[in-house]
């Protein structure tokens, strides 16, 4: 059973350093790390290894965007752990855009596993993702029960060993995992934890800086949302040599004062022709696809 699951945010973007980037992979708006993230990267995998045995995790799960690849890498190097990709612009830990403004095409969608794997030779290709989002864009509604589906089907698939390559530390099939770490993005830090933890956390005043790390617990038996806590310094950045740094909360998005919604954002440009297959909506893969 999964005990604690540690969530993490990528480190600092080059992108917030420089307008004169370009991607590694080709994918839109998909910086690398700067420099000093990858420094922050270095003190999050030195603060995990500096855990008790027992605290540590035992499996690494990161969203497909190169920049939280790269925070991941130095984790499971410390760890001697494989990367297991969730593939997606927006799967349970990826990155969150707001609805797409009709007419401007699509979000962009990093590439899979394999594509991954000549930049991030940790990555394990053997393991599938377990849910696929909509390129269309999710309003605050959508991206917190995107979360929620997303945890329900994730957790089981961890616990139960499914696919094999997340059985590999137990026996007859059953994984022993029972702490594990998500690395991800502001948005899908704050949706976890508040799906999580449910009512005892208020999702509109979370604040996540960069390469900081919650600790969730799980308190009850039985289901997964709201059946964790958060243990210690929510968003800890203590470990960091600056602390925390460019934190973000859904209180500083643009919404539409008229309507309340969220303010509408640009596909990417050349993208307007392209049809996404999971609609509107996303998608729950299906374990015959993993």
């Amino acid at each position: 059973m999964i005990e604690t699951i540690y969530i993490a945010r990528h480190g600092f973007r080059l992108n917030w350093v420089t307008t004169n980037w370009t991607s590694a992979t080709g994918t839109a708006r998909d910086p690398t790390l700067a420099a000093y993230g990858v420094t922050q990267a270095e003190q999050l995998a030195k603060h995990f290894a500096s855990l008790p045995e027992s605290d540590r995790p035992t499996a690494i799960f990161s969203s497909a965007f190169y920049r939280c690849l790269q925070t991941a890498t130095p984790v499971a190097t410390a760890l001697n752990l494989p990367l297991y990709v969730e593939h997606g612009e927006t799967t349970g830990i990826g990155e969150w855009y707001s609805p797409v403004e009709p007419g401007t095409g699509l979000h962009p969608r990093p590439g899979n596993a394999h594509s991954l794997k000549q930049y991030f030779p940790l990555i394990d290709t053997s393991y599938s993702s377990t849910w696929l989002v909509s390129r269309y864009g999710e309003s605050l509604e959508e991206v917190q029960r995107r979360t929620d589906g997303f945890l329900e089907a994730f957790i089981p698939r961890v616990e139960g060993g499914d696919p094999a390559p997340l059985a590999h530390h137990g026996s007859s099939g059953v994984s022993t995992h029972k702490k594990i770490i998500l690395i991800g993005h502001a948005a899908s830090c704050i949706t976890l934890i508040k799906s999580l933890a449910g009512s005892k956390v208020d999702g509109a005043d979370i604040r996540i800086g960069t390469c900081s790390v919650t600790r969730m617990e799980k308190e009850s038996e039985g289901g997964v949302l709201g059946a964790f806590k958060v243990v210690g310094q929510l968003a800890d950045a203590s470990f960091l040599t600056n602390g925390v740094e460019r934190d973000w909360g859904f209180r500083d998005i643009l919404v539409d004062e008229t309507t309340g919604r969220v303010i509408n954002d640009h596909g990417v440009p050349g993208s307007e022709n392209e049809v996404d297959e999971t609609s509107h909506g996303g998608l729950l893969i299906p374990t015959s696809k993993m």
